[in-house]
């Protein structure tokens, strides 16, 4: 399994944190974590008896024991700076904030010490606020892509990333040796069983989840996704601001990441990228979340993953005909090639407006529209 990989510590924390946002069971989350019931337990309540601090090894920043000096402040300051040196002014105070520091001065005079010390160079550029869209709650849609692949000393490594788009918590990390199906599922079932199932996913047109045909673009991948009950969409071709969250933390972890550490091959890949990953999503605060981390606003999915396929039944107000071994949905003497992922499974005709045109679904999810007076393919 991939999480094995993480630290135990950092482990105990998300479990505790989500514990104490209360959506989901201990024994819930228990079975989603791979930990017995006492185990759990025993885990809450040392953090009840000692915070977070006896559930981890030493504090990952120096922490000053006086806060009263600004020399102890400064140097907490280019502590952070060190261990983080793409941080600005902004970062640093918030996480010095979260971590219970006081007389924290101003964004401004963090970067002013910064500059005195040589961590800058130049005046930063002062970018203006963006509005942004998000979905109103975690889960409603996730974005998957892959980050471009990059050379290894032993092969390439493929990130594979999923971002939620209300939280920018980052569900999967993953160091893969290719694009492929089998590799991107093994890697998708092991984060639907920990977080559990999303409204939507969002992916790209390319594989193994799209096609460049928009009358066909649904792979087996994408199927099956619906067949879990989830909702697959896609961006626009040549559009990739459509996942522009996704796109925006595969630049984050390009300067982070990838341009500042040396690879071996994939073992040492993904160390890597659990160790930024735990930072990313529980230290790094987040300009477009109002300077928040992102596990302060995410909580697992309430639909757990099921493990199989289950039967659907469409409605009675529905038309069901089964698509061919072609691909190819037959009525009335015309023909719609659906997709070959779709063939020998049912689908449904809904009526739109006339007695001539019909929406296609697949479980619940329209994925085509069959126009009779038009020339079907």
């Amino acid at each position: 399994m991939p999480w094995r990989s993480k630290r135990v510590e950092e482990v105990r924390e998300e479990f505790v944190l989500q514990a104490a946002k209360g959506n989901l069971s201990v024994s819930e989350l228990c079975r989603r974590y791979e930990i017995s019931r006492k185990t759990g337990y025993k885990w809450l309540k040392r953090h009840e008896e000692g915070g977070f601090a006896v559930l981890k090894d030493k504090p990952r920043c120096r922490h000053s024991q006086s806060h009263s000096t600004n020399k102890a402040i400064e140097q907490a300051i280019l502590g952070v700076r060190e261990e983080h040196p793409r941080w600005g002014g902004r970062k640093i105070r918030r996480f010095l904030e979260d971590r219970d520091y006081t007389d924290v001065p101003a964004a401004s005079t963090i970067s002013g010490i910064l500059r005195r010390h040589g961590y800058i160079s130049k005046e930063p550029k002062i970018i203006p606020a963006l509005h942004r869209f998000e979905h109103e709650a975690p889960n409603r849609l996730w974005q998957m892509d892959f980050k471009g692949h990059f050379a290894m000393e032993k092969g390439r490594c493929h990130p594979l990333t999923i971002l939620d788009d209300h939280s920018r918590y980052n569900l999967c990390l993953q160091a893969c040796a290719n694009e492929r199906r089998d590799t991107v599922k093994e890697k998708i079932i092991g984060v639907l069983k920990r977080y559990g199932l999303p409204e939507r996913i969002n992916v790209d047109n390319g594989q193994p989840w799209g096609s460049k045909f928009y009358q066909a673009r649904y792979t087996s991948f994408s199927v099956w996704l619906i067949e879990l009950g989830i909702t697959v969409s896609y961006s626009k071709p040549r559009h990739p601001q459509t996942n522009g969250k996704d796109e925006r933390f595969h630049r984050t972890l390009n300067e982070e990441v990838v341009s500042c550490n040396y690879f071996r091959d994939l073992d040492h890949s993904q160390k890597i990228f659990d160790g930024w990953r735990y930072c990313y999503n529980h230290e790094r605060p987040h300009e477009a979340i109002d300077m928040q981390t992102p596990v302060t606003r995410y909580s697992p999915s309430y639909r757990s993953y099921p493990g199989s396929i289950t039967e659907f039944d469409y409605s009675d107000e529905c038309m069901v005909k089964k698509i061919d071994c072609r691909g190819r949905l037959n009525y009335k003497g015309k023909s719609l090639f659906v997709g070959m992922p779709f063939a020998s499974r049912n689908v449904a005709l809904r009526n739109v407006s006339s007695e001539s045109k019909f929406d296609v679904f697949f479980r619940h999810q329209k994925i085509n529209v069959f126009d009779l007076n038009k020339e079907c393919f």
